[in-house]
């Protein structure tokens, strides 16, 4: 009796869900972009937590490092007049490069009062300041949301070869991140991604337990050669530029493709049907509400 209930219980779910095929009913890794990017400031503690509370796979996340070598969470290398208040409180007259400054002065910053007019939904928290990575991993592991117990983490260097002075090379970057991912005893649960393939040769030469995940932007090359030579384990392009024969091609290389970043249920339709097996995006809740609501989680 139980096995022609569960065919039918399967037809029932193909029947119900008509963009989905058979292949597409596998677990859709859901990664928070900056936490939740949508509704909490970028690339912050509170963002995170948020995240964590709708129940996120992953947080992804992106590091900067202070002029004290300290390894902290900001998306841009500089502390931007669009993101942040100065110490006095008011804002800022130009860029400040994180990597120009101590860690005591990077925490002076308000970076959780200023509205992202491009996410209506952010919910501002004021006198949120920029985390260290450290910081982070020490929130997680006490959070009491269900998510923090194995929730992993997408980290990225933010390094420019064309602008050295905003980073340290490539091998110290790496160097400092594995140490705090060590630190945390956190190298299972995370993959450093990054535009620059240095970092992540770096860290497959420190901690080869450490998963590397090779972004990319717009462009549709044969990436496979250049990521198995590199020992990526992930690709991860903007998702305007995936087919699903470029999927294909990495499954058949053991790459797994998490593209970046789908805030839609058209978008994520598009990319389940392409056969994906994570999606970045900046409303991990919404997401995690969809696939839900079509039987995907």
């Amino acid at each position: 009796m139980e096995r022609p209930m569960k065919k039918i219980a399967l037809l029932i779910l193909v029947v119900c869900v008509p963009a989905v095929n058979a292949q597409e009913l596998k677990n859709i890794s859901v990664h928070g972009h900056r936490g939740t990017r949508g509704t909490r400031p970028e690339d912050t503690l509170p963002a995170f937590a948020e995240a964590l509370r709708a129940g996120v796979d992953v947080l992804e996340m992106d590091m900067a490092v202070t002029k004290d070598g300290v390894v902290v969470i900001s998306h841009d290398p500089h502390i931007t007049p669009e993101r942040c208040l100065g110490a006095d409180g008011n804002k800022l007259g130009q860029q400040v490069a994180i990597s120009s400054l101590t860690l005591e002065e990077v925490k002076k910053y308000d970076c959780g009062s200023i509205p992202n007019p491009n996410f209506p939904q952010q919910v501002l928290v004021p006198g949120t300041k920029i985390p260290t990575l450290d910081e982070m991993f020490d929130m997680v592991k006490a959070s009491t949301y269900p998510a923090a117990a194995k929730v992993e983490f997408n980290i990225e260097t933010k390094i420019f070869p064309s602008e050295p002075q905003l980073s340290p090379s490539p091998a110290e970057f790496a160097k400092l991140v594995a140490g705090v991912v060590r630190k945390h005893g956190m190298e299972h649960r995370t993959i450093v991604q990054s535009f620059d393939v240095r970092t992540l040769r770096e860290i497959k030469l420190i901690e080869p337990g450490i998963l590397t995940s090779q972004l990319t932007y717009e462009e549709l090359l044969d990436f496979v050669p250049s990521l198995k030579s590199s020992k990526t384990d992930i690709w991860s392009p903007c998702y305007k530029w995936t087919t699903a024969d470029s999927i294909k091609a990495m499954h058949a290389a053991g790459i797994k493709v998490a593209p970046w970043t789908l805030n839609t249920p058209e978008e994520w339709t598009a990319a389940i049907k392409d056969g994906v097996d994570a999606i970045i995006t900046d409303y991990p809740a919404d997401l995690i509400d969809w696939l839900r609501a079509k039987k995907l989680r």
